[in-house]
Order: C-alpha cells, then sequence, then structure tokens
C-alpha cells in the first residue's frame, strides 16, 4: 500500500511537539483518533516510531530517520508553494536576513545591484542567528548576512557562501586619535569601544592585547555597529571598526584611522537554504563581484 501522508503530517506534528495531548489540541483532534493514525502509520512503516516514557514521546531510531524524510516532504511542499506564488508578479521578491549587528553600510553596498533594480523588491529583516536560520528553514528568507558562519555538519542543509572579508581598524576622533602612533602605544593610553565577547573580531582584539602584554581600558561594549559609530563619532574612545562602518565619517575627516593596523579581518557570509526551486535573484546576487567591499 502507498503510504498515508495524512499519517505522515499527523506524526511530523507529534513528533516537532513532543506531546501527543498538545498536538491533539492544536490540531482540533481527540487524543485517541491522533493516536489510531500514528498506530497506522508505525503499522505501515513496520517500525514503531516513538518510545513513550509517561506522558513524554521520545522518537526512536525509525522515527527519527521519519522525521528526517518527513521534514524534508513538507518542507518541499512548502517551497512549491512559495515559489509558484510569485509565478506572474511583475516584480520578484527577494527576502534578505542581516544579523541585527551587522553594519548597514555594508548590507546596502551588498544589495546595491538588487535595490537598483525596479522589477525587484527587497524585503530586508533583522535578528538574531536562530530567528535568521529559522527563516531560513521555513522558507520566509531567502538569503542571510552575517559575519559569523552557522553551525554545519553533515545533516545541516545550509550553504555558505563567503562575500567579503575586511581588514578591521582603529578609529578615533582628530581630538583623540594620534594616526602616527604605534598600536600599543593607543592600547595604554586610550579607552576603547569594542564589540560584545562574543564576536569574532573581539576574540581576535583580545588575543592581540594579550600578545602586547597590555590590558586596554574599555569604555563601552556593543554588539551593535550603528552605536559603535556613535559612541565613535561621540569621543567615547577609539573604536575597533571595519572602515566600511565608518566611510562617511572618515570621507569627511570627523574619524581619522590609525595608520598601525591591528591585523584583524572581519568576514561575511551569505547564507542559503538547500532548496529544489531556489530564488533566481539571489544566484544573481552571488554571482556579482563583491571586491569592492574588501576595500
Amino acid at each position: 500500500m502507498p503510504l498515508n501522508y495524512h499519517h505522515l503530517r499527523y506524526f511530523w506534528a507529534v513528533a516537532h511537539d513532543g506531546n501527543l495531548t498538545r498536538t491533539a489540541q492544536r490540531l482540533n483532534l481527540s487524543q485517541s483518533a491522533l493516536s489510531v493514525q500514528i498506530k497506522q502509520l508505525e503499522e505501515r512503516l513496520g517500525h514503531p516510531l516513538f518510545d513513550r516514557r509517561g506522558r513524554q514521546l521520545h522518537l526512536t531510531e525509525a522515527g527519527r530517520i521519519a522525521l528526517d524524510h518527513a521534514d524534508a516532504i513538507f518542507a518541499t511542499g512548502q517551497e512549491l508553494i512559495a515559489t509558484l506564488e510569485e509565478t506572474g508578479r511583475s516584480r520578484q521578491a527577494l527576502r534578505v536576513g542581516a544579523l541585527a549587528t551587522l553594519s548597514r553600510n555594508f548590507q546596502i553596498g551588498f544589495l546595491r545591484p538588487m535595490l537598483a533594480r525596479s522589477d525587484v523588491e527587497v524585503i530586508l529583516r533583522s535578528g538574531s542567528p536562530t530567528e535568521l536560520l529559522e527563516g531560513l528553514a521555513t522558507l520566509n528568507l531567502d538569503l542571510v548576512l552575517m559575519n559569523r558562519e552557522p553551525p554545519n555538519d553533515s545533516l545541516t542543509p545550509y550553504e555558505t557562501h563567503q562575500i567579503a572579508d575586511q581588514a578591521v581598524s582603529i578609529v578615533g576622533t582628530p581630538d583623540r586619535l594620534n594616526p602616527g602612533l604605534p598600536i600599543r602605544e593607543l592600547l595604554t593610553t586610550q579607552p576603547f569601544v569594542l564589540p560584545t565577547t562574543d564576536n569574532t573580531v573581539r576574540t581576535a582584539f583580545d588575543a592581540m592585547a594579550s600578545r602586547l602584554s597590555v590590558v586596554p581600558q574599555v569604555a563601552a561594549e556593543v554588539d551593535d555597529m550603528a552605536m559603535m559609530r556613535l559612541l565613535a563619532r561621540e569621543d567615547i574612545g577609539l573604536a575597533l571598526v571595519a572602515p566600511i562602518v565608518v566611510q562617511d565619517e572618515l570621507s569627511s575627516g570627523r574619524l581619522l584611522e590609525a595608520e598601525d593596523h591591528p591585523r584583524i579581518r572581519e568576514t561575511f557570509y551569505a547564507i542559503t537554504l538547500r532548496r529544489r526551486f531556489p530564488n533566481p535573484l539571489v544566484q544573481e546576487l552571488l554571482a556579482v563581484d563583491t571586491s569592492v567591499l574588501d576595500e
């Protein structure tokens, strides 16, 4: 007999909830009716799918295999609907997620080829890494911009594209920063505005300070590049940033860049999902030469 996909969907819902009663309430079914559906699927597959421990359901090995296949099956269905809903529209949609702390200047620079097109509508959302990757998984996003690689293993459906790699600089106001001073002297005499400790750039900065046997004065730890830019402009301290973050201030002379570079680089990634029906705009965007962003 062919597989009953209604049974598979009920199993899929219970497996993700981990609780039969809660799933039954959400699906507006009786608990017994839901149990019968899952039992029939188990009989069809010839294996128990759940190990029942009290009120909790735990997947068996066969249940884990079935869930992996169910995830792929129903994700494909969502992808089909999302793709066909775009058919016939005069403007194509490109849904982009960006790490909330990512440089706005970098985002605009990367997306400029699409922002300039009259036949493309760019929908830009910001969030945490977890929120953004979930948006990819549910097909609410076509592309995610981050400055760190996502967790990866053989079962992870994400594809990571390195799109830019930039040197990080030390910047400050003309009143605070003497561009010709060596980094060691800047570290010992000036307060710093730094990324938070979960940032790879901050990790590299702390390692550099350790090698120089210096404990810098931290004026502020910031997880938002727009705020770091503002604090540097307000002369709170020297800021550790990629020049693209403060390109307008460097051009106007409101901020200066230290000549002695910390030899720290920030890498930017575009994260996509392996899809049977990928958004063609994503491939067009990834094919654009991004070397200008490295300057």
